[in-house]
């Protein structure tokens, strides 16, 4: 959830408070209530307003229109809010890259000139090539909602299959093109969700869907049952072969991958986020069976590589910080797993390019990279150029060379082009962005939670802030599904920092920051931890005076959006703003929506048991508020999320806008023709930010960019 850019220029400011001329906020709107109740266990919990479940109806759409009008009429009011945005559009302006990868005789790159709405992938031949555009996204719809969701190619190069989302729906489309002139092979495929393409030659690919759900719920219909489907080039979808999945192998995920020699499939199949079974087929034998590798989703395993009949897994079987193994693919159950490159303290992660393992370590949330050959030696420790976030190290077998991001929260994202045999790095492409780092710090400290466990936190501000217990904060955090938050640069941070404010990231439990161990520790029957690390966090900045309550705000975004509204419902005292984006808020029935069973494993569910469910009832954000004075609280959705379904916003904001005791505002802000977050057009994104900026700042009484 992080994006990676940024700028700085002007005078920066720490913005001390102003008075400032109170907005008026019109009245809600008159949310009804239904008489719907639901009985767990014998208790009877009220669901007054589940009617808003029903995206699609016309007094929901009428409930949205007049909260939006609510929203914008607030913000309108904001003084400095076009000044905001004008900031954004300057801080956004700027050349982006994509790292560049091979395949067949053209590198592949994709770059934005800085305020498109889309970026556009570009080809040249080797590296002195004059560059083409090769897909230009913001030609799919007129006003750039639509993005490039995937992009896959042949072995050879030949042929590229490209996914698109319309709108920032999960449910996406699949069109073929003939490189060398850029020409469509045969019809487009529909209704494909939470897949990849993955090609067997240059007959067909691999991909996974769902049965749509039926008209009127396609977006929050539930979806159960993926199936692995093969497609032939130049027949109709509807003659698609099922490989894997459907009624009689029932998964809720499956993917499908082919190894770059076109020897193996390999399937992953599971149930929920966490864990997964593993199986394999010998494409190269006709008619070969598929081959089960790991037969319970108890551990997460995947093949990542091999060499003939030679398979290198990467899982955490008895590795809760994850280890490489290898197995010849003719006995591959576990018994028979050799390690290649052992389990340590740090978290590993890995990748292959050139004929080599790149173990790519976290160690307190930041990058430590190892060279390894496919004998499991180590060659080399790989330098950075600080702390912070390296990503990449992909690539063909027989490359020479690969590429890397690296990023902190005050070290722009650079791509460096990799010699794999020297183990020298270069700048390929450095951000064009006028931000000076030498003037902001950007430190890790560690505080301990309630129950006396030591959790890290990055902080970054701009060198010679005064800790005065009064500068503007913005708390952010994750604390799921395995998830590790590392730093990345931003720009829409640079607001906040310039204006003499803060930007806070701890990595809480339920992450992967430390492993499964670090993960279990935030799920189900703990889930409780996760709110006191964030909570703990917060106190620490207010009592060594990074700031105080009146300037302090909270901040996540899906599961992160269930953390917020969760940390407001027990500590409604805790911060002067809250940004619950995209949340997870009734957690008794998140499990009824799209494929929100499958966070079962974090989560659990108010079927399982009476203690699971009276543990879930307790903490659900939009049951667990009660009449309180809030903090200023703008929630944030989109019409096409079909992920975390917006009714969990919807019922969220209004069951808030009826608890709020106090004068503080209670906003929610519908994006239109956007989902989850990805594919999102930077309009959009700008948008949001300038509101999410300006609505912060209003509540906490400072007035950005005053000499503006």
């Amino acid at each position: 959830m992080r994006s990676l850019y940024a700028s700085l220029a002007a005078v920066l400011l720490s913005a001390p408070a102003f008075a400032q001329a109170p907005i008026k906020t019109l009245p809600y709107p008159q949310t009804k209530k239904v008489d719907t109740v639901t009985t767990y266990f014998g208790t009877k919990v009220a669901d007054p307003y589940r009617w808003l479940e029903n995206d699609q109806a016309p007094d929901t759409k009428n409930w949205v229109q007049e909260e939006n009008k609510v929203t914008q009429n607030y913000l309108a009011q904001i003084p400095f809010r076009d000044a905001v945005r004008k900031r954004l559009e300057t801080l956004w302006n700027y050349e982006k890259f994509g790292a560049p990868f091979k395949e067949g005789k053209y590198t592949y790159f994709s770059k934005n000139t800085g305020l498109q709405s889309q970026s556009v992938v570009y080809r040249q031949v080797g590296a002195t090539g004059t560059p083409e555009v090769f897909l230009d996204p913001n030609t799919f719809s007129k006003d750039g909602t639509t993005s490039l969701a995937g992009l896959n190619f042949t072995k050879d190069g030949s042929l590229a299959a490209y996914q698109i989302s319309e709108g920032g729906s999960d449910w996406r489309k699949v069109i073929v093109l003939r490189t060398a002139d850029k020409t469509i092979v045969g019809d487009t495929l529909k209704d494909v969700k939470f897949s990849g393409t993955a090609w067997k030659g240059n007959d067909g690919f691999y991909y996974s869907s769902y049965d749509k759900p039926k008209a009127g719920s396609q977006l929050a219909g539930k979806t159960q049952i993926h199936k692995l489907m093969y497609h032939k080039l130049g027949t109709p979808q509807s003659t698609d072969k099922l490989v894997f999945g459907g009624d009689k192998t029932p998964r809720r995920y499956i993917n499908g991958s082919v190894t770059e020699d076109q020897r193996f499939l390999v399937i992953s199949a599971r149930n929920t986020t966490t864990g997964n079974e593993l199986y394999i087929q010998d494409l190269s034998k006709p008619n070969s069976p598929i081959v089960t590798v790991v037969d319970n989703e108890k551990t997460i395993n995947d093949v990542v590589d091999n060499v003939g009949s030679k398979l290198y897994i990467f899982t955490n079987l008895s590795a809760p910080n994850n280890r490489v193994v290898t197995v010849d693919a003719g006995n591959p159950k576990p018994a028979s797993w050799k390690t290649l490159i052992p389990e340590t303290k740090n978290v590993l992660e890995v990748s292959t390019a050139g004929g080599k393992i790149f173990a790519q370590y976290l160690k307190d949330a930041t990058s430590l990279i190892e060279q390894y050959n496919m004998a499991g030696k180590k060659e080399r420790d790989i330098a950075l150029p600080a702390l912070g976030t390296a990503s990449g190290f992909n690539g063909k077998k027989e490359e020479k060379e690969t590429y890397y991001t690296f990023t902190s929260y005050i070290y722009p994202p650079t791509i460096f082009k990799y010699d794999i045999a020297s183990g020298k790095s270069t700048v390929w492409k450095k951000a064009g962005v006028q931000f000076d780092p030498t003037k902001f710090e950007s430190k890790q400290v560690f505080y301990n939670s309630k129950d006396g466990t030591r959790i890290p936190m990055i902080i970054t501000y701009k060198k010679g802030m005064v800790l005065n217990g009064k500068n503007p904060t913005l708390l952010y955090a994750y604390g799921g599904f395995n998830v590790s938050v590392t730093p990345g640069f931003n720009p829409a941070n640079i607001v906040l920092l310039e204006n003499g404010g803060i930007y806070a990231v701890p990595n809480l439990r339920g992450g992967g920051e430390y492993g499964e161990k670090w993960h279990l520790a935030g799920t189900k029957l703990q889930k409780q931890n996760v709110f006191d690390d964030f909570i703990a966090a917060a106190e620490y900045l207010k009592a060594n005076k990074y700031t105080d309550t009146d300037h302090l705000a909270l901040s996540g975004g899906s599961n992160g959006g269930l953390l917020v509204g969760a940390t407001m419902a027990q500590r409604p005292d805790l911060a002067k703003v809250a940004f619950p984006a995209v949340g997870v808020m009734d957690m008794l029935r998140y499990n009824q929506f799209t494929a929100g069973a499958g966070w079962a494993f974090d989560y659990g569910t108010a079927q399982d048991s009476k203690e699971m469910f009276d543990y879930l009832y307790k903490y659900s954000p939009y049951h667990a508020l009660k009449p309180a004075s809030y903090p200023a609280t703008m929630v944030t959705t989109a019409d096409h999320d079909d992920r975390v379904v917006p009714a969990h916003s919807f019922k969220f904001a209004s069951r808030l806008q009826e608890a709020q005791k106090g004068n503080a505002p209670v906003l929610i802000r519908v994006e239109t023709k956007a989902g989850h977050g990805a594919g999102r057009s930077t309009a959009q994104v700008i948008s949001e930010l300038t509101d999410k900026w300006s609505f912060m700042f209003q509540n906490m009484g400072v007035t950005p960019y005053q000499n503006n």
